[in-house]
């Protein structure tokens, strides 16, 4: 039966008449990358049948091990993006450089994307997803280097989003005004319009972060969490629920549907490494849906959308989600004397789980 709902290509149609002199170019782009994704969704169900577990046998540029699907995901994207996109090219975190399209200097956008993010998942069948950035190219006939073109902040992209590939497939895009999710219907292969104006909640009781690395964070990170842990007798006055499924996608899906906070903050670990996560494909596109749906996208200490890029694949530290949560790091980071050694205990002296169970 034919849906009565909004289609991705309806929807950009009209989101284009608010904008006369619009060309269409954009919406095309749009549309390359959703086929993208409905083509690495295929990929993401059929799982063992399409050989898209286990490792690859190779690295990224980034020295990181390869999985199959993470070289399948990017393919798909070059191929759909590469002639009918209209992006002048394409940066990934597959790839150590830019790659120019069959469009070249003519092309209006620049695609910056993450094909496969969170594909260790992908073997024990957990959610995982695609996130990608759309830039405009700083001046038509300009070569689209990393340098020339792609170091731009977050401030300057013109669209973003990510499709997670769960047990529905849901492509979430933000064009600047406001969020809305699209739900893949299989049977006739649509975009279908499931969700507008997302919001995130001002307030919430749930938090993200990985408590193994708890030994290497900073002092105002190790105070928000243990605040957190400390529930209804601590100075929050309320219990929260911790979070952690190592996916970006599914992470910032959870917060714009739920509410949430969500931290990968910088810490002590790798003194090389300020923070794990790529500001151009994870924290700008991500950042701007959260900004957009009335959330707050931060490093920890200011505003991540306005770090102005110094490499391609340069990582940062981030902190996003409900917007009293992430002010509040925020202002504990502002706090800080500095002294990261300070005996801020991250859980009650008698452990994490004893008391919960009343050992």
């Amino acid at each position: 039966m034919p849906s009565s709902r909004m289609t991705l290509t309806q929807f950009l149609i009209e989101e284009r008449r608010r904008y006369p002199k619009a060309t269409g170019e954009l919406n095309s782009l749009i549309l390359s990358v959703a086929l993208a994704c409905k083509s690495v969704a295929t990929c993401v169900a059929q799982g063992a049948l399409a050989g898209a577990l286990g490792n690859a046998g190779s690295e990224n540029s980034q020295g990181e091990a390869q999985h199959a699907l993470d070289i399948i995901a990017n393919d798909a994207f070059l191929n759909c993006a590469d002639w009918g996109g209209h992006a002048a090219a394409m940066a990934s975190e597959e790839m150590a450089q830019p790659c120019a399209t069959a469009q070249g200097e003519s092309g209006k956008y620049l695609l910056v994307y993450d094909p496969l993010d969170g594909s260790s998942n992908i073997d024990v069948n957990l959610s995982v997803g695609s996130i990608f950035s759309i830039l405009r190219m700083p001046a038509t006939g300009c070569e689209p280097t990393e340098e020339r073109a792609f170091l731009q902040p977050g401030t300057t992209q013109v669209a973003a989003g990510y499709a997670i590939y769960g047990p529905s497939t849901m492509l979430v895009l933000t064009v600047g005004n406001g969020v809305h999710a699209f739900t893949l219907e299989r049977s006739i292969g649509e975009f279908l319009l499931t969700h507008r104006d997302l919001r995130v909640p001002e307030r919430t009781g749930e938090f993200a972060i990985n408590t193994s690395n708890s030994r290497f964070w900073e002092t105002p990170v190790r105070r928000y969490v243990a605040e957190c842990m400390a529930g209804a007798a601590g100075p929050r006055g309320r219990d929260f629920n911790m979070r952690w499924i190592a996916s970006l996608v599914a992470e910032a899906h959870r917060i714009l549907m739920r509410g949430g906070v969500f931290l990968y903050p910088r810490d002590r670990k790798d003194p090389e490494k300020p923070g794990r996560l790529r500001l151009l494909y994870e924290a700008n596109p991500v950042g701007m849906l959260i900004e957009q749906a009335g959330g707050r996208a931060s490093t920890g200490r200011g505003p991540v959308l306005e770090l102005a890029p110094a490499a391609l694949h340069q990582r940062v530290p981030f902190v996003f989600g409900s917007r009293e949560e992430v002010e509040r790091i925020e202002r504990y980071h502002a706090e800080d004397n500095g002294d990261n050694d300070l005996d801020i205990p991250l859980f009650h002296a008698r452990g994490l789980f004893r008391d919960a169970i009343g050992v």
